[in-house]
């Protein structure tokens, strides 16, 4: 695939971004693209390596060959044909995924591995440009009626899969607007939100019936639901955050990141004056959580003109290569600097808070931690350790908690009659994403946990396959079969 020798002339070069200084003014998204020459170049990259361990590392089992083999021809139209036979929307894995299909690229043991994700956004980008990507609703009817609960990157899958299928889809979303946590919790320099407008638009067109400020369980009664509608796909996400138990953090100035984040893509949006913001402003910012999310309220801060901004991360500080017991293809736990990073941040690993400081009045002043160590044994689970001799206290009138999330909520799935897992998931089987409620299946977050937008599509692409089946005794929607090897 791609040019034989291409991997050998081509070293892969990805995007640039604005500078730090401009891009700060604003939430605007600052790469720039390569030219198209560039772009062809990357295609040309990828190896005829024989097997295709990119198609394996890909949770959507995305054909990464055959797309790249047609950007290297020019034929752009093509690759847009095959990227769509396998994912749906991938203008936003395209922007967000953390391509664990580059950590199993062929090329990657001793080079740098096919640009894929860029490739993949320019596919999309251009597609749109030239208007290849329209409506295509279905020819025939079934008479089936399915309520999707959710409309993140998982229910938005299953519902264009169902909607080809030629059922009846109905979106419910609880909030104001379609997208999930692409919408209110990823920042527009990520994701600017005019690309999921514009893809909502085509789904409309192809007749899915969007519901926004439809709450299900609460606006909305799960009878209503249960008689309305044949199968039912419970796509709400896992939203249950994460605390942190220590003494103070009941202070005014602790907040929750996804509460920050809702709030400032709402002000962005035009919904919200930023007074409403739980700004960040001229504040003394500590992120607590070291992940994406964590670095979301890095860059979001840093664009409210936060006068400084520490990040604590109570893992290990990771490797900048792969770790020794992480060989490829496996995805490798090593050293992130993200673009919010670089715009200023101090960072720290191996730290755990142990008390958050306030005034007589309840305000936050600062923050206590310890430096921690862990202790791995074979067999037993790690051991956190403080260190004597290492607490410190830290000045901060804001404190963003980037912690993840412990499952779903739980109302929804008592009020459905649904089980739950130690895990507090949504209990649905691997094999057919089915619960124990006839007619209700899960997908996404919901049921695997907190994870990647591309592992939400393949599971909303999944589930679609089971609920066709269910409703029909058979199904012509693709099923991907096959060991996903990064377990992401």
């Amino acid at each position: 695939m791609g040019k034989p020798t291409g991997f050998l002339e081509y070293k892969r070069i990805d995007e640039d971004y604005i500078k730090v200084e401009e891009r700060l003014q604003n939430f605007n998204e600052f790469t720039i693209p390569l030219e198209e020459n560039k772009l062809k170049s990357q295609g040309a990259r990828c190896m005829d390596c024989g097997i295709p361990f990119c198609h394996s590392g890909c949770p959507l089992g995305n054909l990464i060959p055959d797309f790249n083999d047609k950007v290297y021809k020019g034929r752009w139209k093509e690759a847009a044909q095959i990227l769509h036979s396998t994912n749906n929307f991938p203008e936003f894995t395209g922007r967000l995924c953390p391509a664990p299909c580059e950590e199993s690229c062929v090329l990657g043991i001793n080079e740098d591995p096919v640009s894929i994700e860029n490739i993949e956004k320019n596919i999309v980008e251009v597609a749109f440009k030239n208007g290849w990507i329209t409506a295509n609703p279905p020819k025939v009817r079934t008479q089936k009626r399915v309520a999707i609960i959710g409309s993140g990157p998982s229910g938005l899958a299953a519902a264009q899969q169902l909607n080809r299928a030629g059922h009846t889809v109905t979106v419910f979303e609880r909030d104001a607007k379609i997208g999930g946590l692409m919408r209110y919790g990823i920042p527009d320099f990520k994701l600017e939100k005019h690309i999921i407008d514009r893809r909502i638009t085509i789904l409309k067109e192809e007749g899915i019936v969007f519901k926004t400020n439809a709450y299900v369980g609460n606006t909305i009664s799960v009878e209503t639901i249960k008689a309305d509608y044949d199968a039912v796909l419970m796509c709400g996400g896992a939203t249950e955050r994460r605390g942190i138990p220590v003494k103070g953090n009941h202070l005014k100035g602790i907040y929750q990141a996804m509460d920050f984040l809702k709030l400032n893509n709402q002000y962005v949006d035009g919904l919200i004056e930023f007074e409403s913001v739980l700004s960040a402003k001229n504040k003394k910012v500590i992120v607590i959580g070291g992940g994406d999310t964590g670095s979301d309220c890095i860059g979001t801060s840093n664009r409210h003109g936060a006068k400084s901004v520490v990040n604590f991360e109570i893992l290990t500080k990771p490797t900048i290569g792969r770790p020794p017991n992480q060989p490829w293809p496996y995805w490798p736990m090593k050293l992130k600097t993200t673009s919010s990073h670089k715009e200023g941040v101090e960072r720290f690993f191996s730290i755990s808070t142990k008390e958050f400081l306030g005034d007589k009045k309840g305000n936050l002043t600062g923050l206590k931690t310890v430096e921690v160590e862990w202790i791995f044994k074979d067999g037993e689970r790690p051991e956190l350790i403080e260190i004597p001799n290492t607490e410190k206290t830290w000045e901060c009138d804001m404190v963003l908690l980037a912690l993840g999330f412990i499952g779903a909520e739980k109302t929804l799935a008592e009020q459905l009659g649904v089980e739950m897992d130690f895990r507090t998931n949504i209990k649905a089987s691997e094999k057919d994403y089915a619960t124990n409620s006839k007619g209700i299946y899960a997908a996404g977050d919901m049921r695997r946990g907190q994870s990647l937008i591309v592992w939400a599509i393949s599971e909303g692409r999944q589930a679609a396959h089971h609920v066709d089946k269910y409703l029909m005794g058979k199904s012509n929607l693709p099923l991907k079969e096959g060991i996903d090897l990064p377990r992401v």
